[in-house]
């Protein structure tokens, strides 16, 4: 679930913080610029582990602050695939399951990956299981808080980089007619977001299950 990796980046350090020691500010700030953060392709970013390596120091003209390229390991949250997590139901939505695990909130278990049969109660907005047993079926519902156990099957990674602007943000050209304004503004989307399979309650790894 949490990695090691292994990470190099030049830390600038303002002249106020000189009187500190190095390896203390140089880890604020790490702290401050990855903690929480995603970095693409490698995960959500927890905390400084260690510094492994500093190199020399510079001052540039024109800014008081020193440079130092630092070799480091921060601790990541990047689970590998077919790993079984533990986390609560946050919500429901046609979309499937979103579930957190109180420090990451992006994960999805799409309907196809529910117990079957499964059905969307629209009115309570929760998905549920239609369990057949010898006395009939029983409507086993996930709801909202409910510890749950998955394996994780997938992961995405978007760049959320910031890009130039639109189109409709270009200056109009006198004489040019003007494109009608978007109705809706685009959904913004996750960094990285983990797809999941529900365990097999047979194997008694839901909460829900025993309720």
């Amino acid at each position: 679930m949490f990695v090691l990796v292994e990470m190099v980046d030049t830390v600038r350090i303002p002249p106020w913080n000189f009187q500190r020691q190095l390896n203390e500010a140089i880890a604020e700030e790490l702290n401050k610029k990855l903690a929480n953060k995603v970095v693409f392709n490698v995960g959500l970013c927890i905390c400084l582990y260690d510094i492994t390596k500093l190199d020399d120091s510079y001052i540039f003209p024109g800014d008081g602050a020193s440079h130092t390229i630092v070799h480091f390991r921060y601790v990541v949250f990047h689970p590998f695939l077919d790993e079984i997590l533990l986390g609560k139901i946050k919500y429901c939505s046609q979309e499937g399951v979103h579930v957190t695990m109180g420090f990451f909130d992006d994960i999805l278990i799409p309907p196809e990956s529910l117990q079957q049969p499964a059905k969307f109660d629209e009115a309570e907005q929760v998905w549920l299981w239609e369990y057949e047993t010898d006395e009939g079926a029983h409507d086993l519902y996930m709801d909202q808080g409910e510890d749950i156990r998955f394996r994780v099957t997938d992961e995405m990674f978007v760049d959320t980089s910031p890009t130039g602007p639109s189109a409709a943000e270009t200056p109009a050209i006198p004489g040019q007619p003007v494109a009608p304004p978007a109705e809706e503004v685009e959904k913004k989307e996750a960094p990285y977001t983990l797809i999941g399979t529900i365990c097999d309650p047979g194997l008694g790894l839901l909460s829900w299950w025993n309720s």
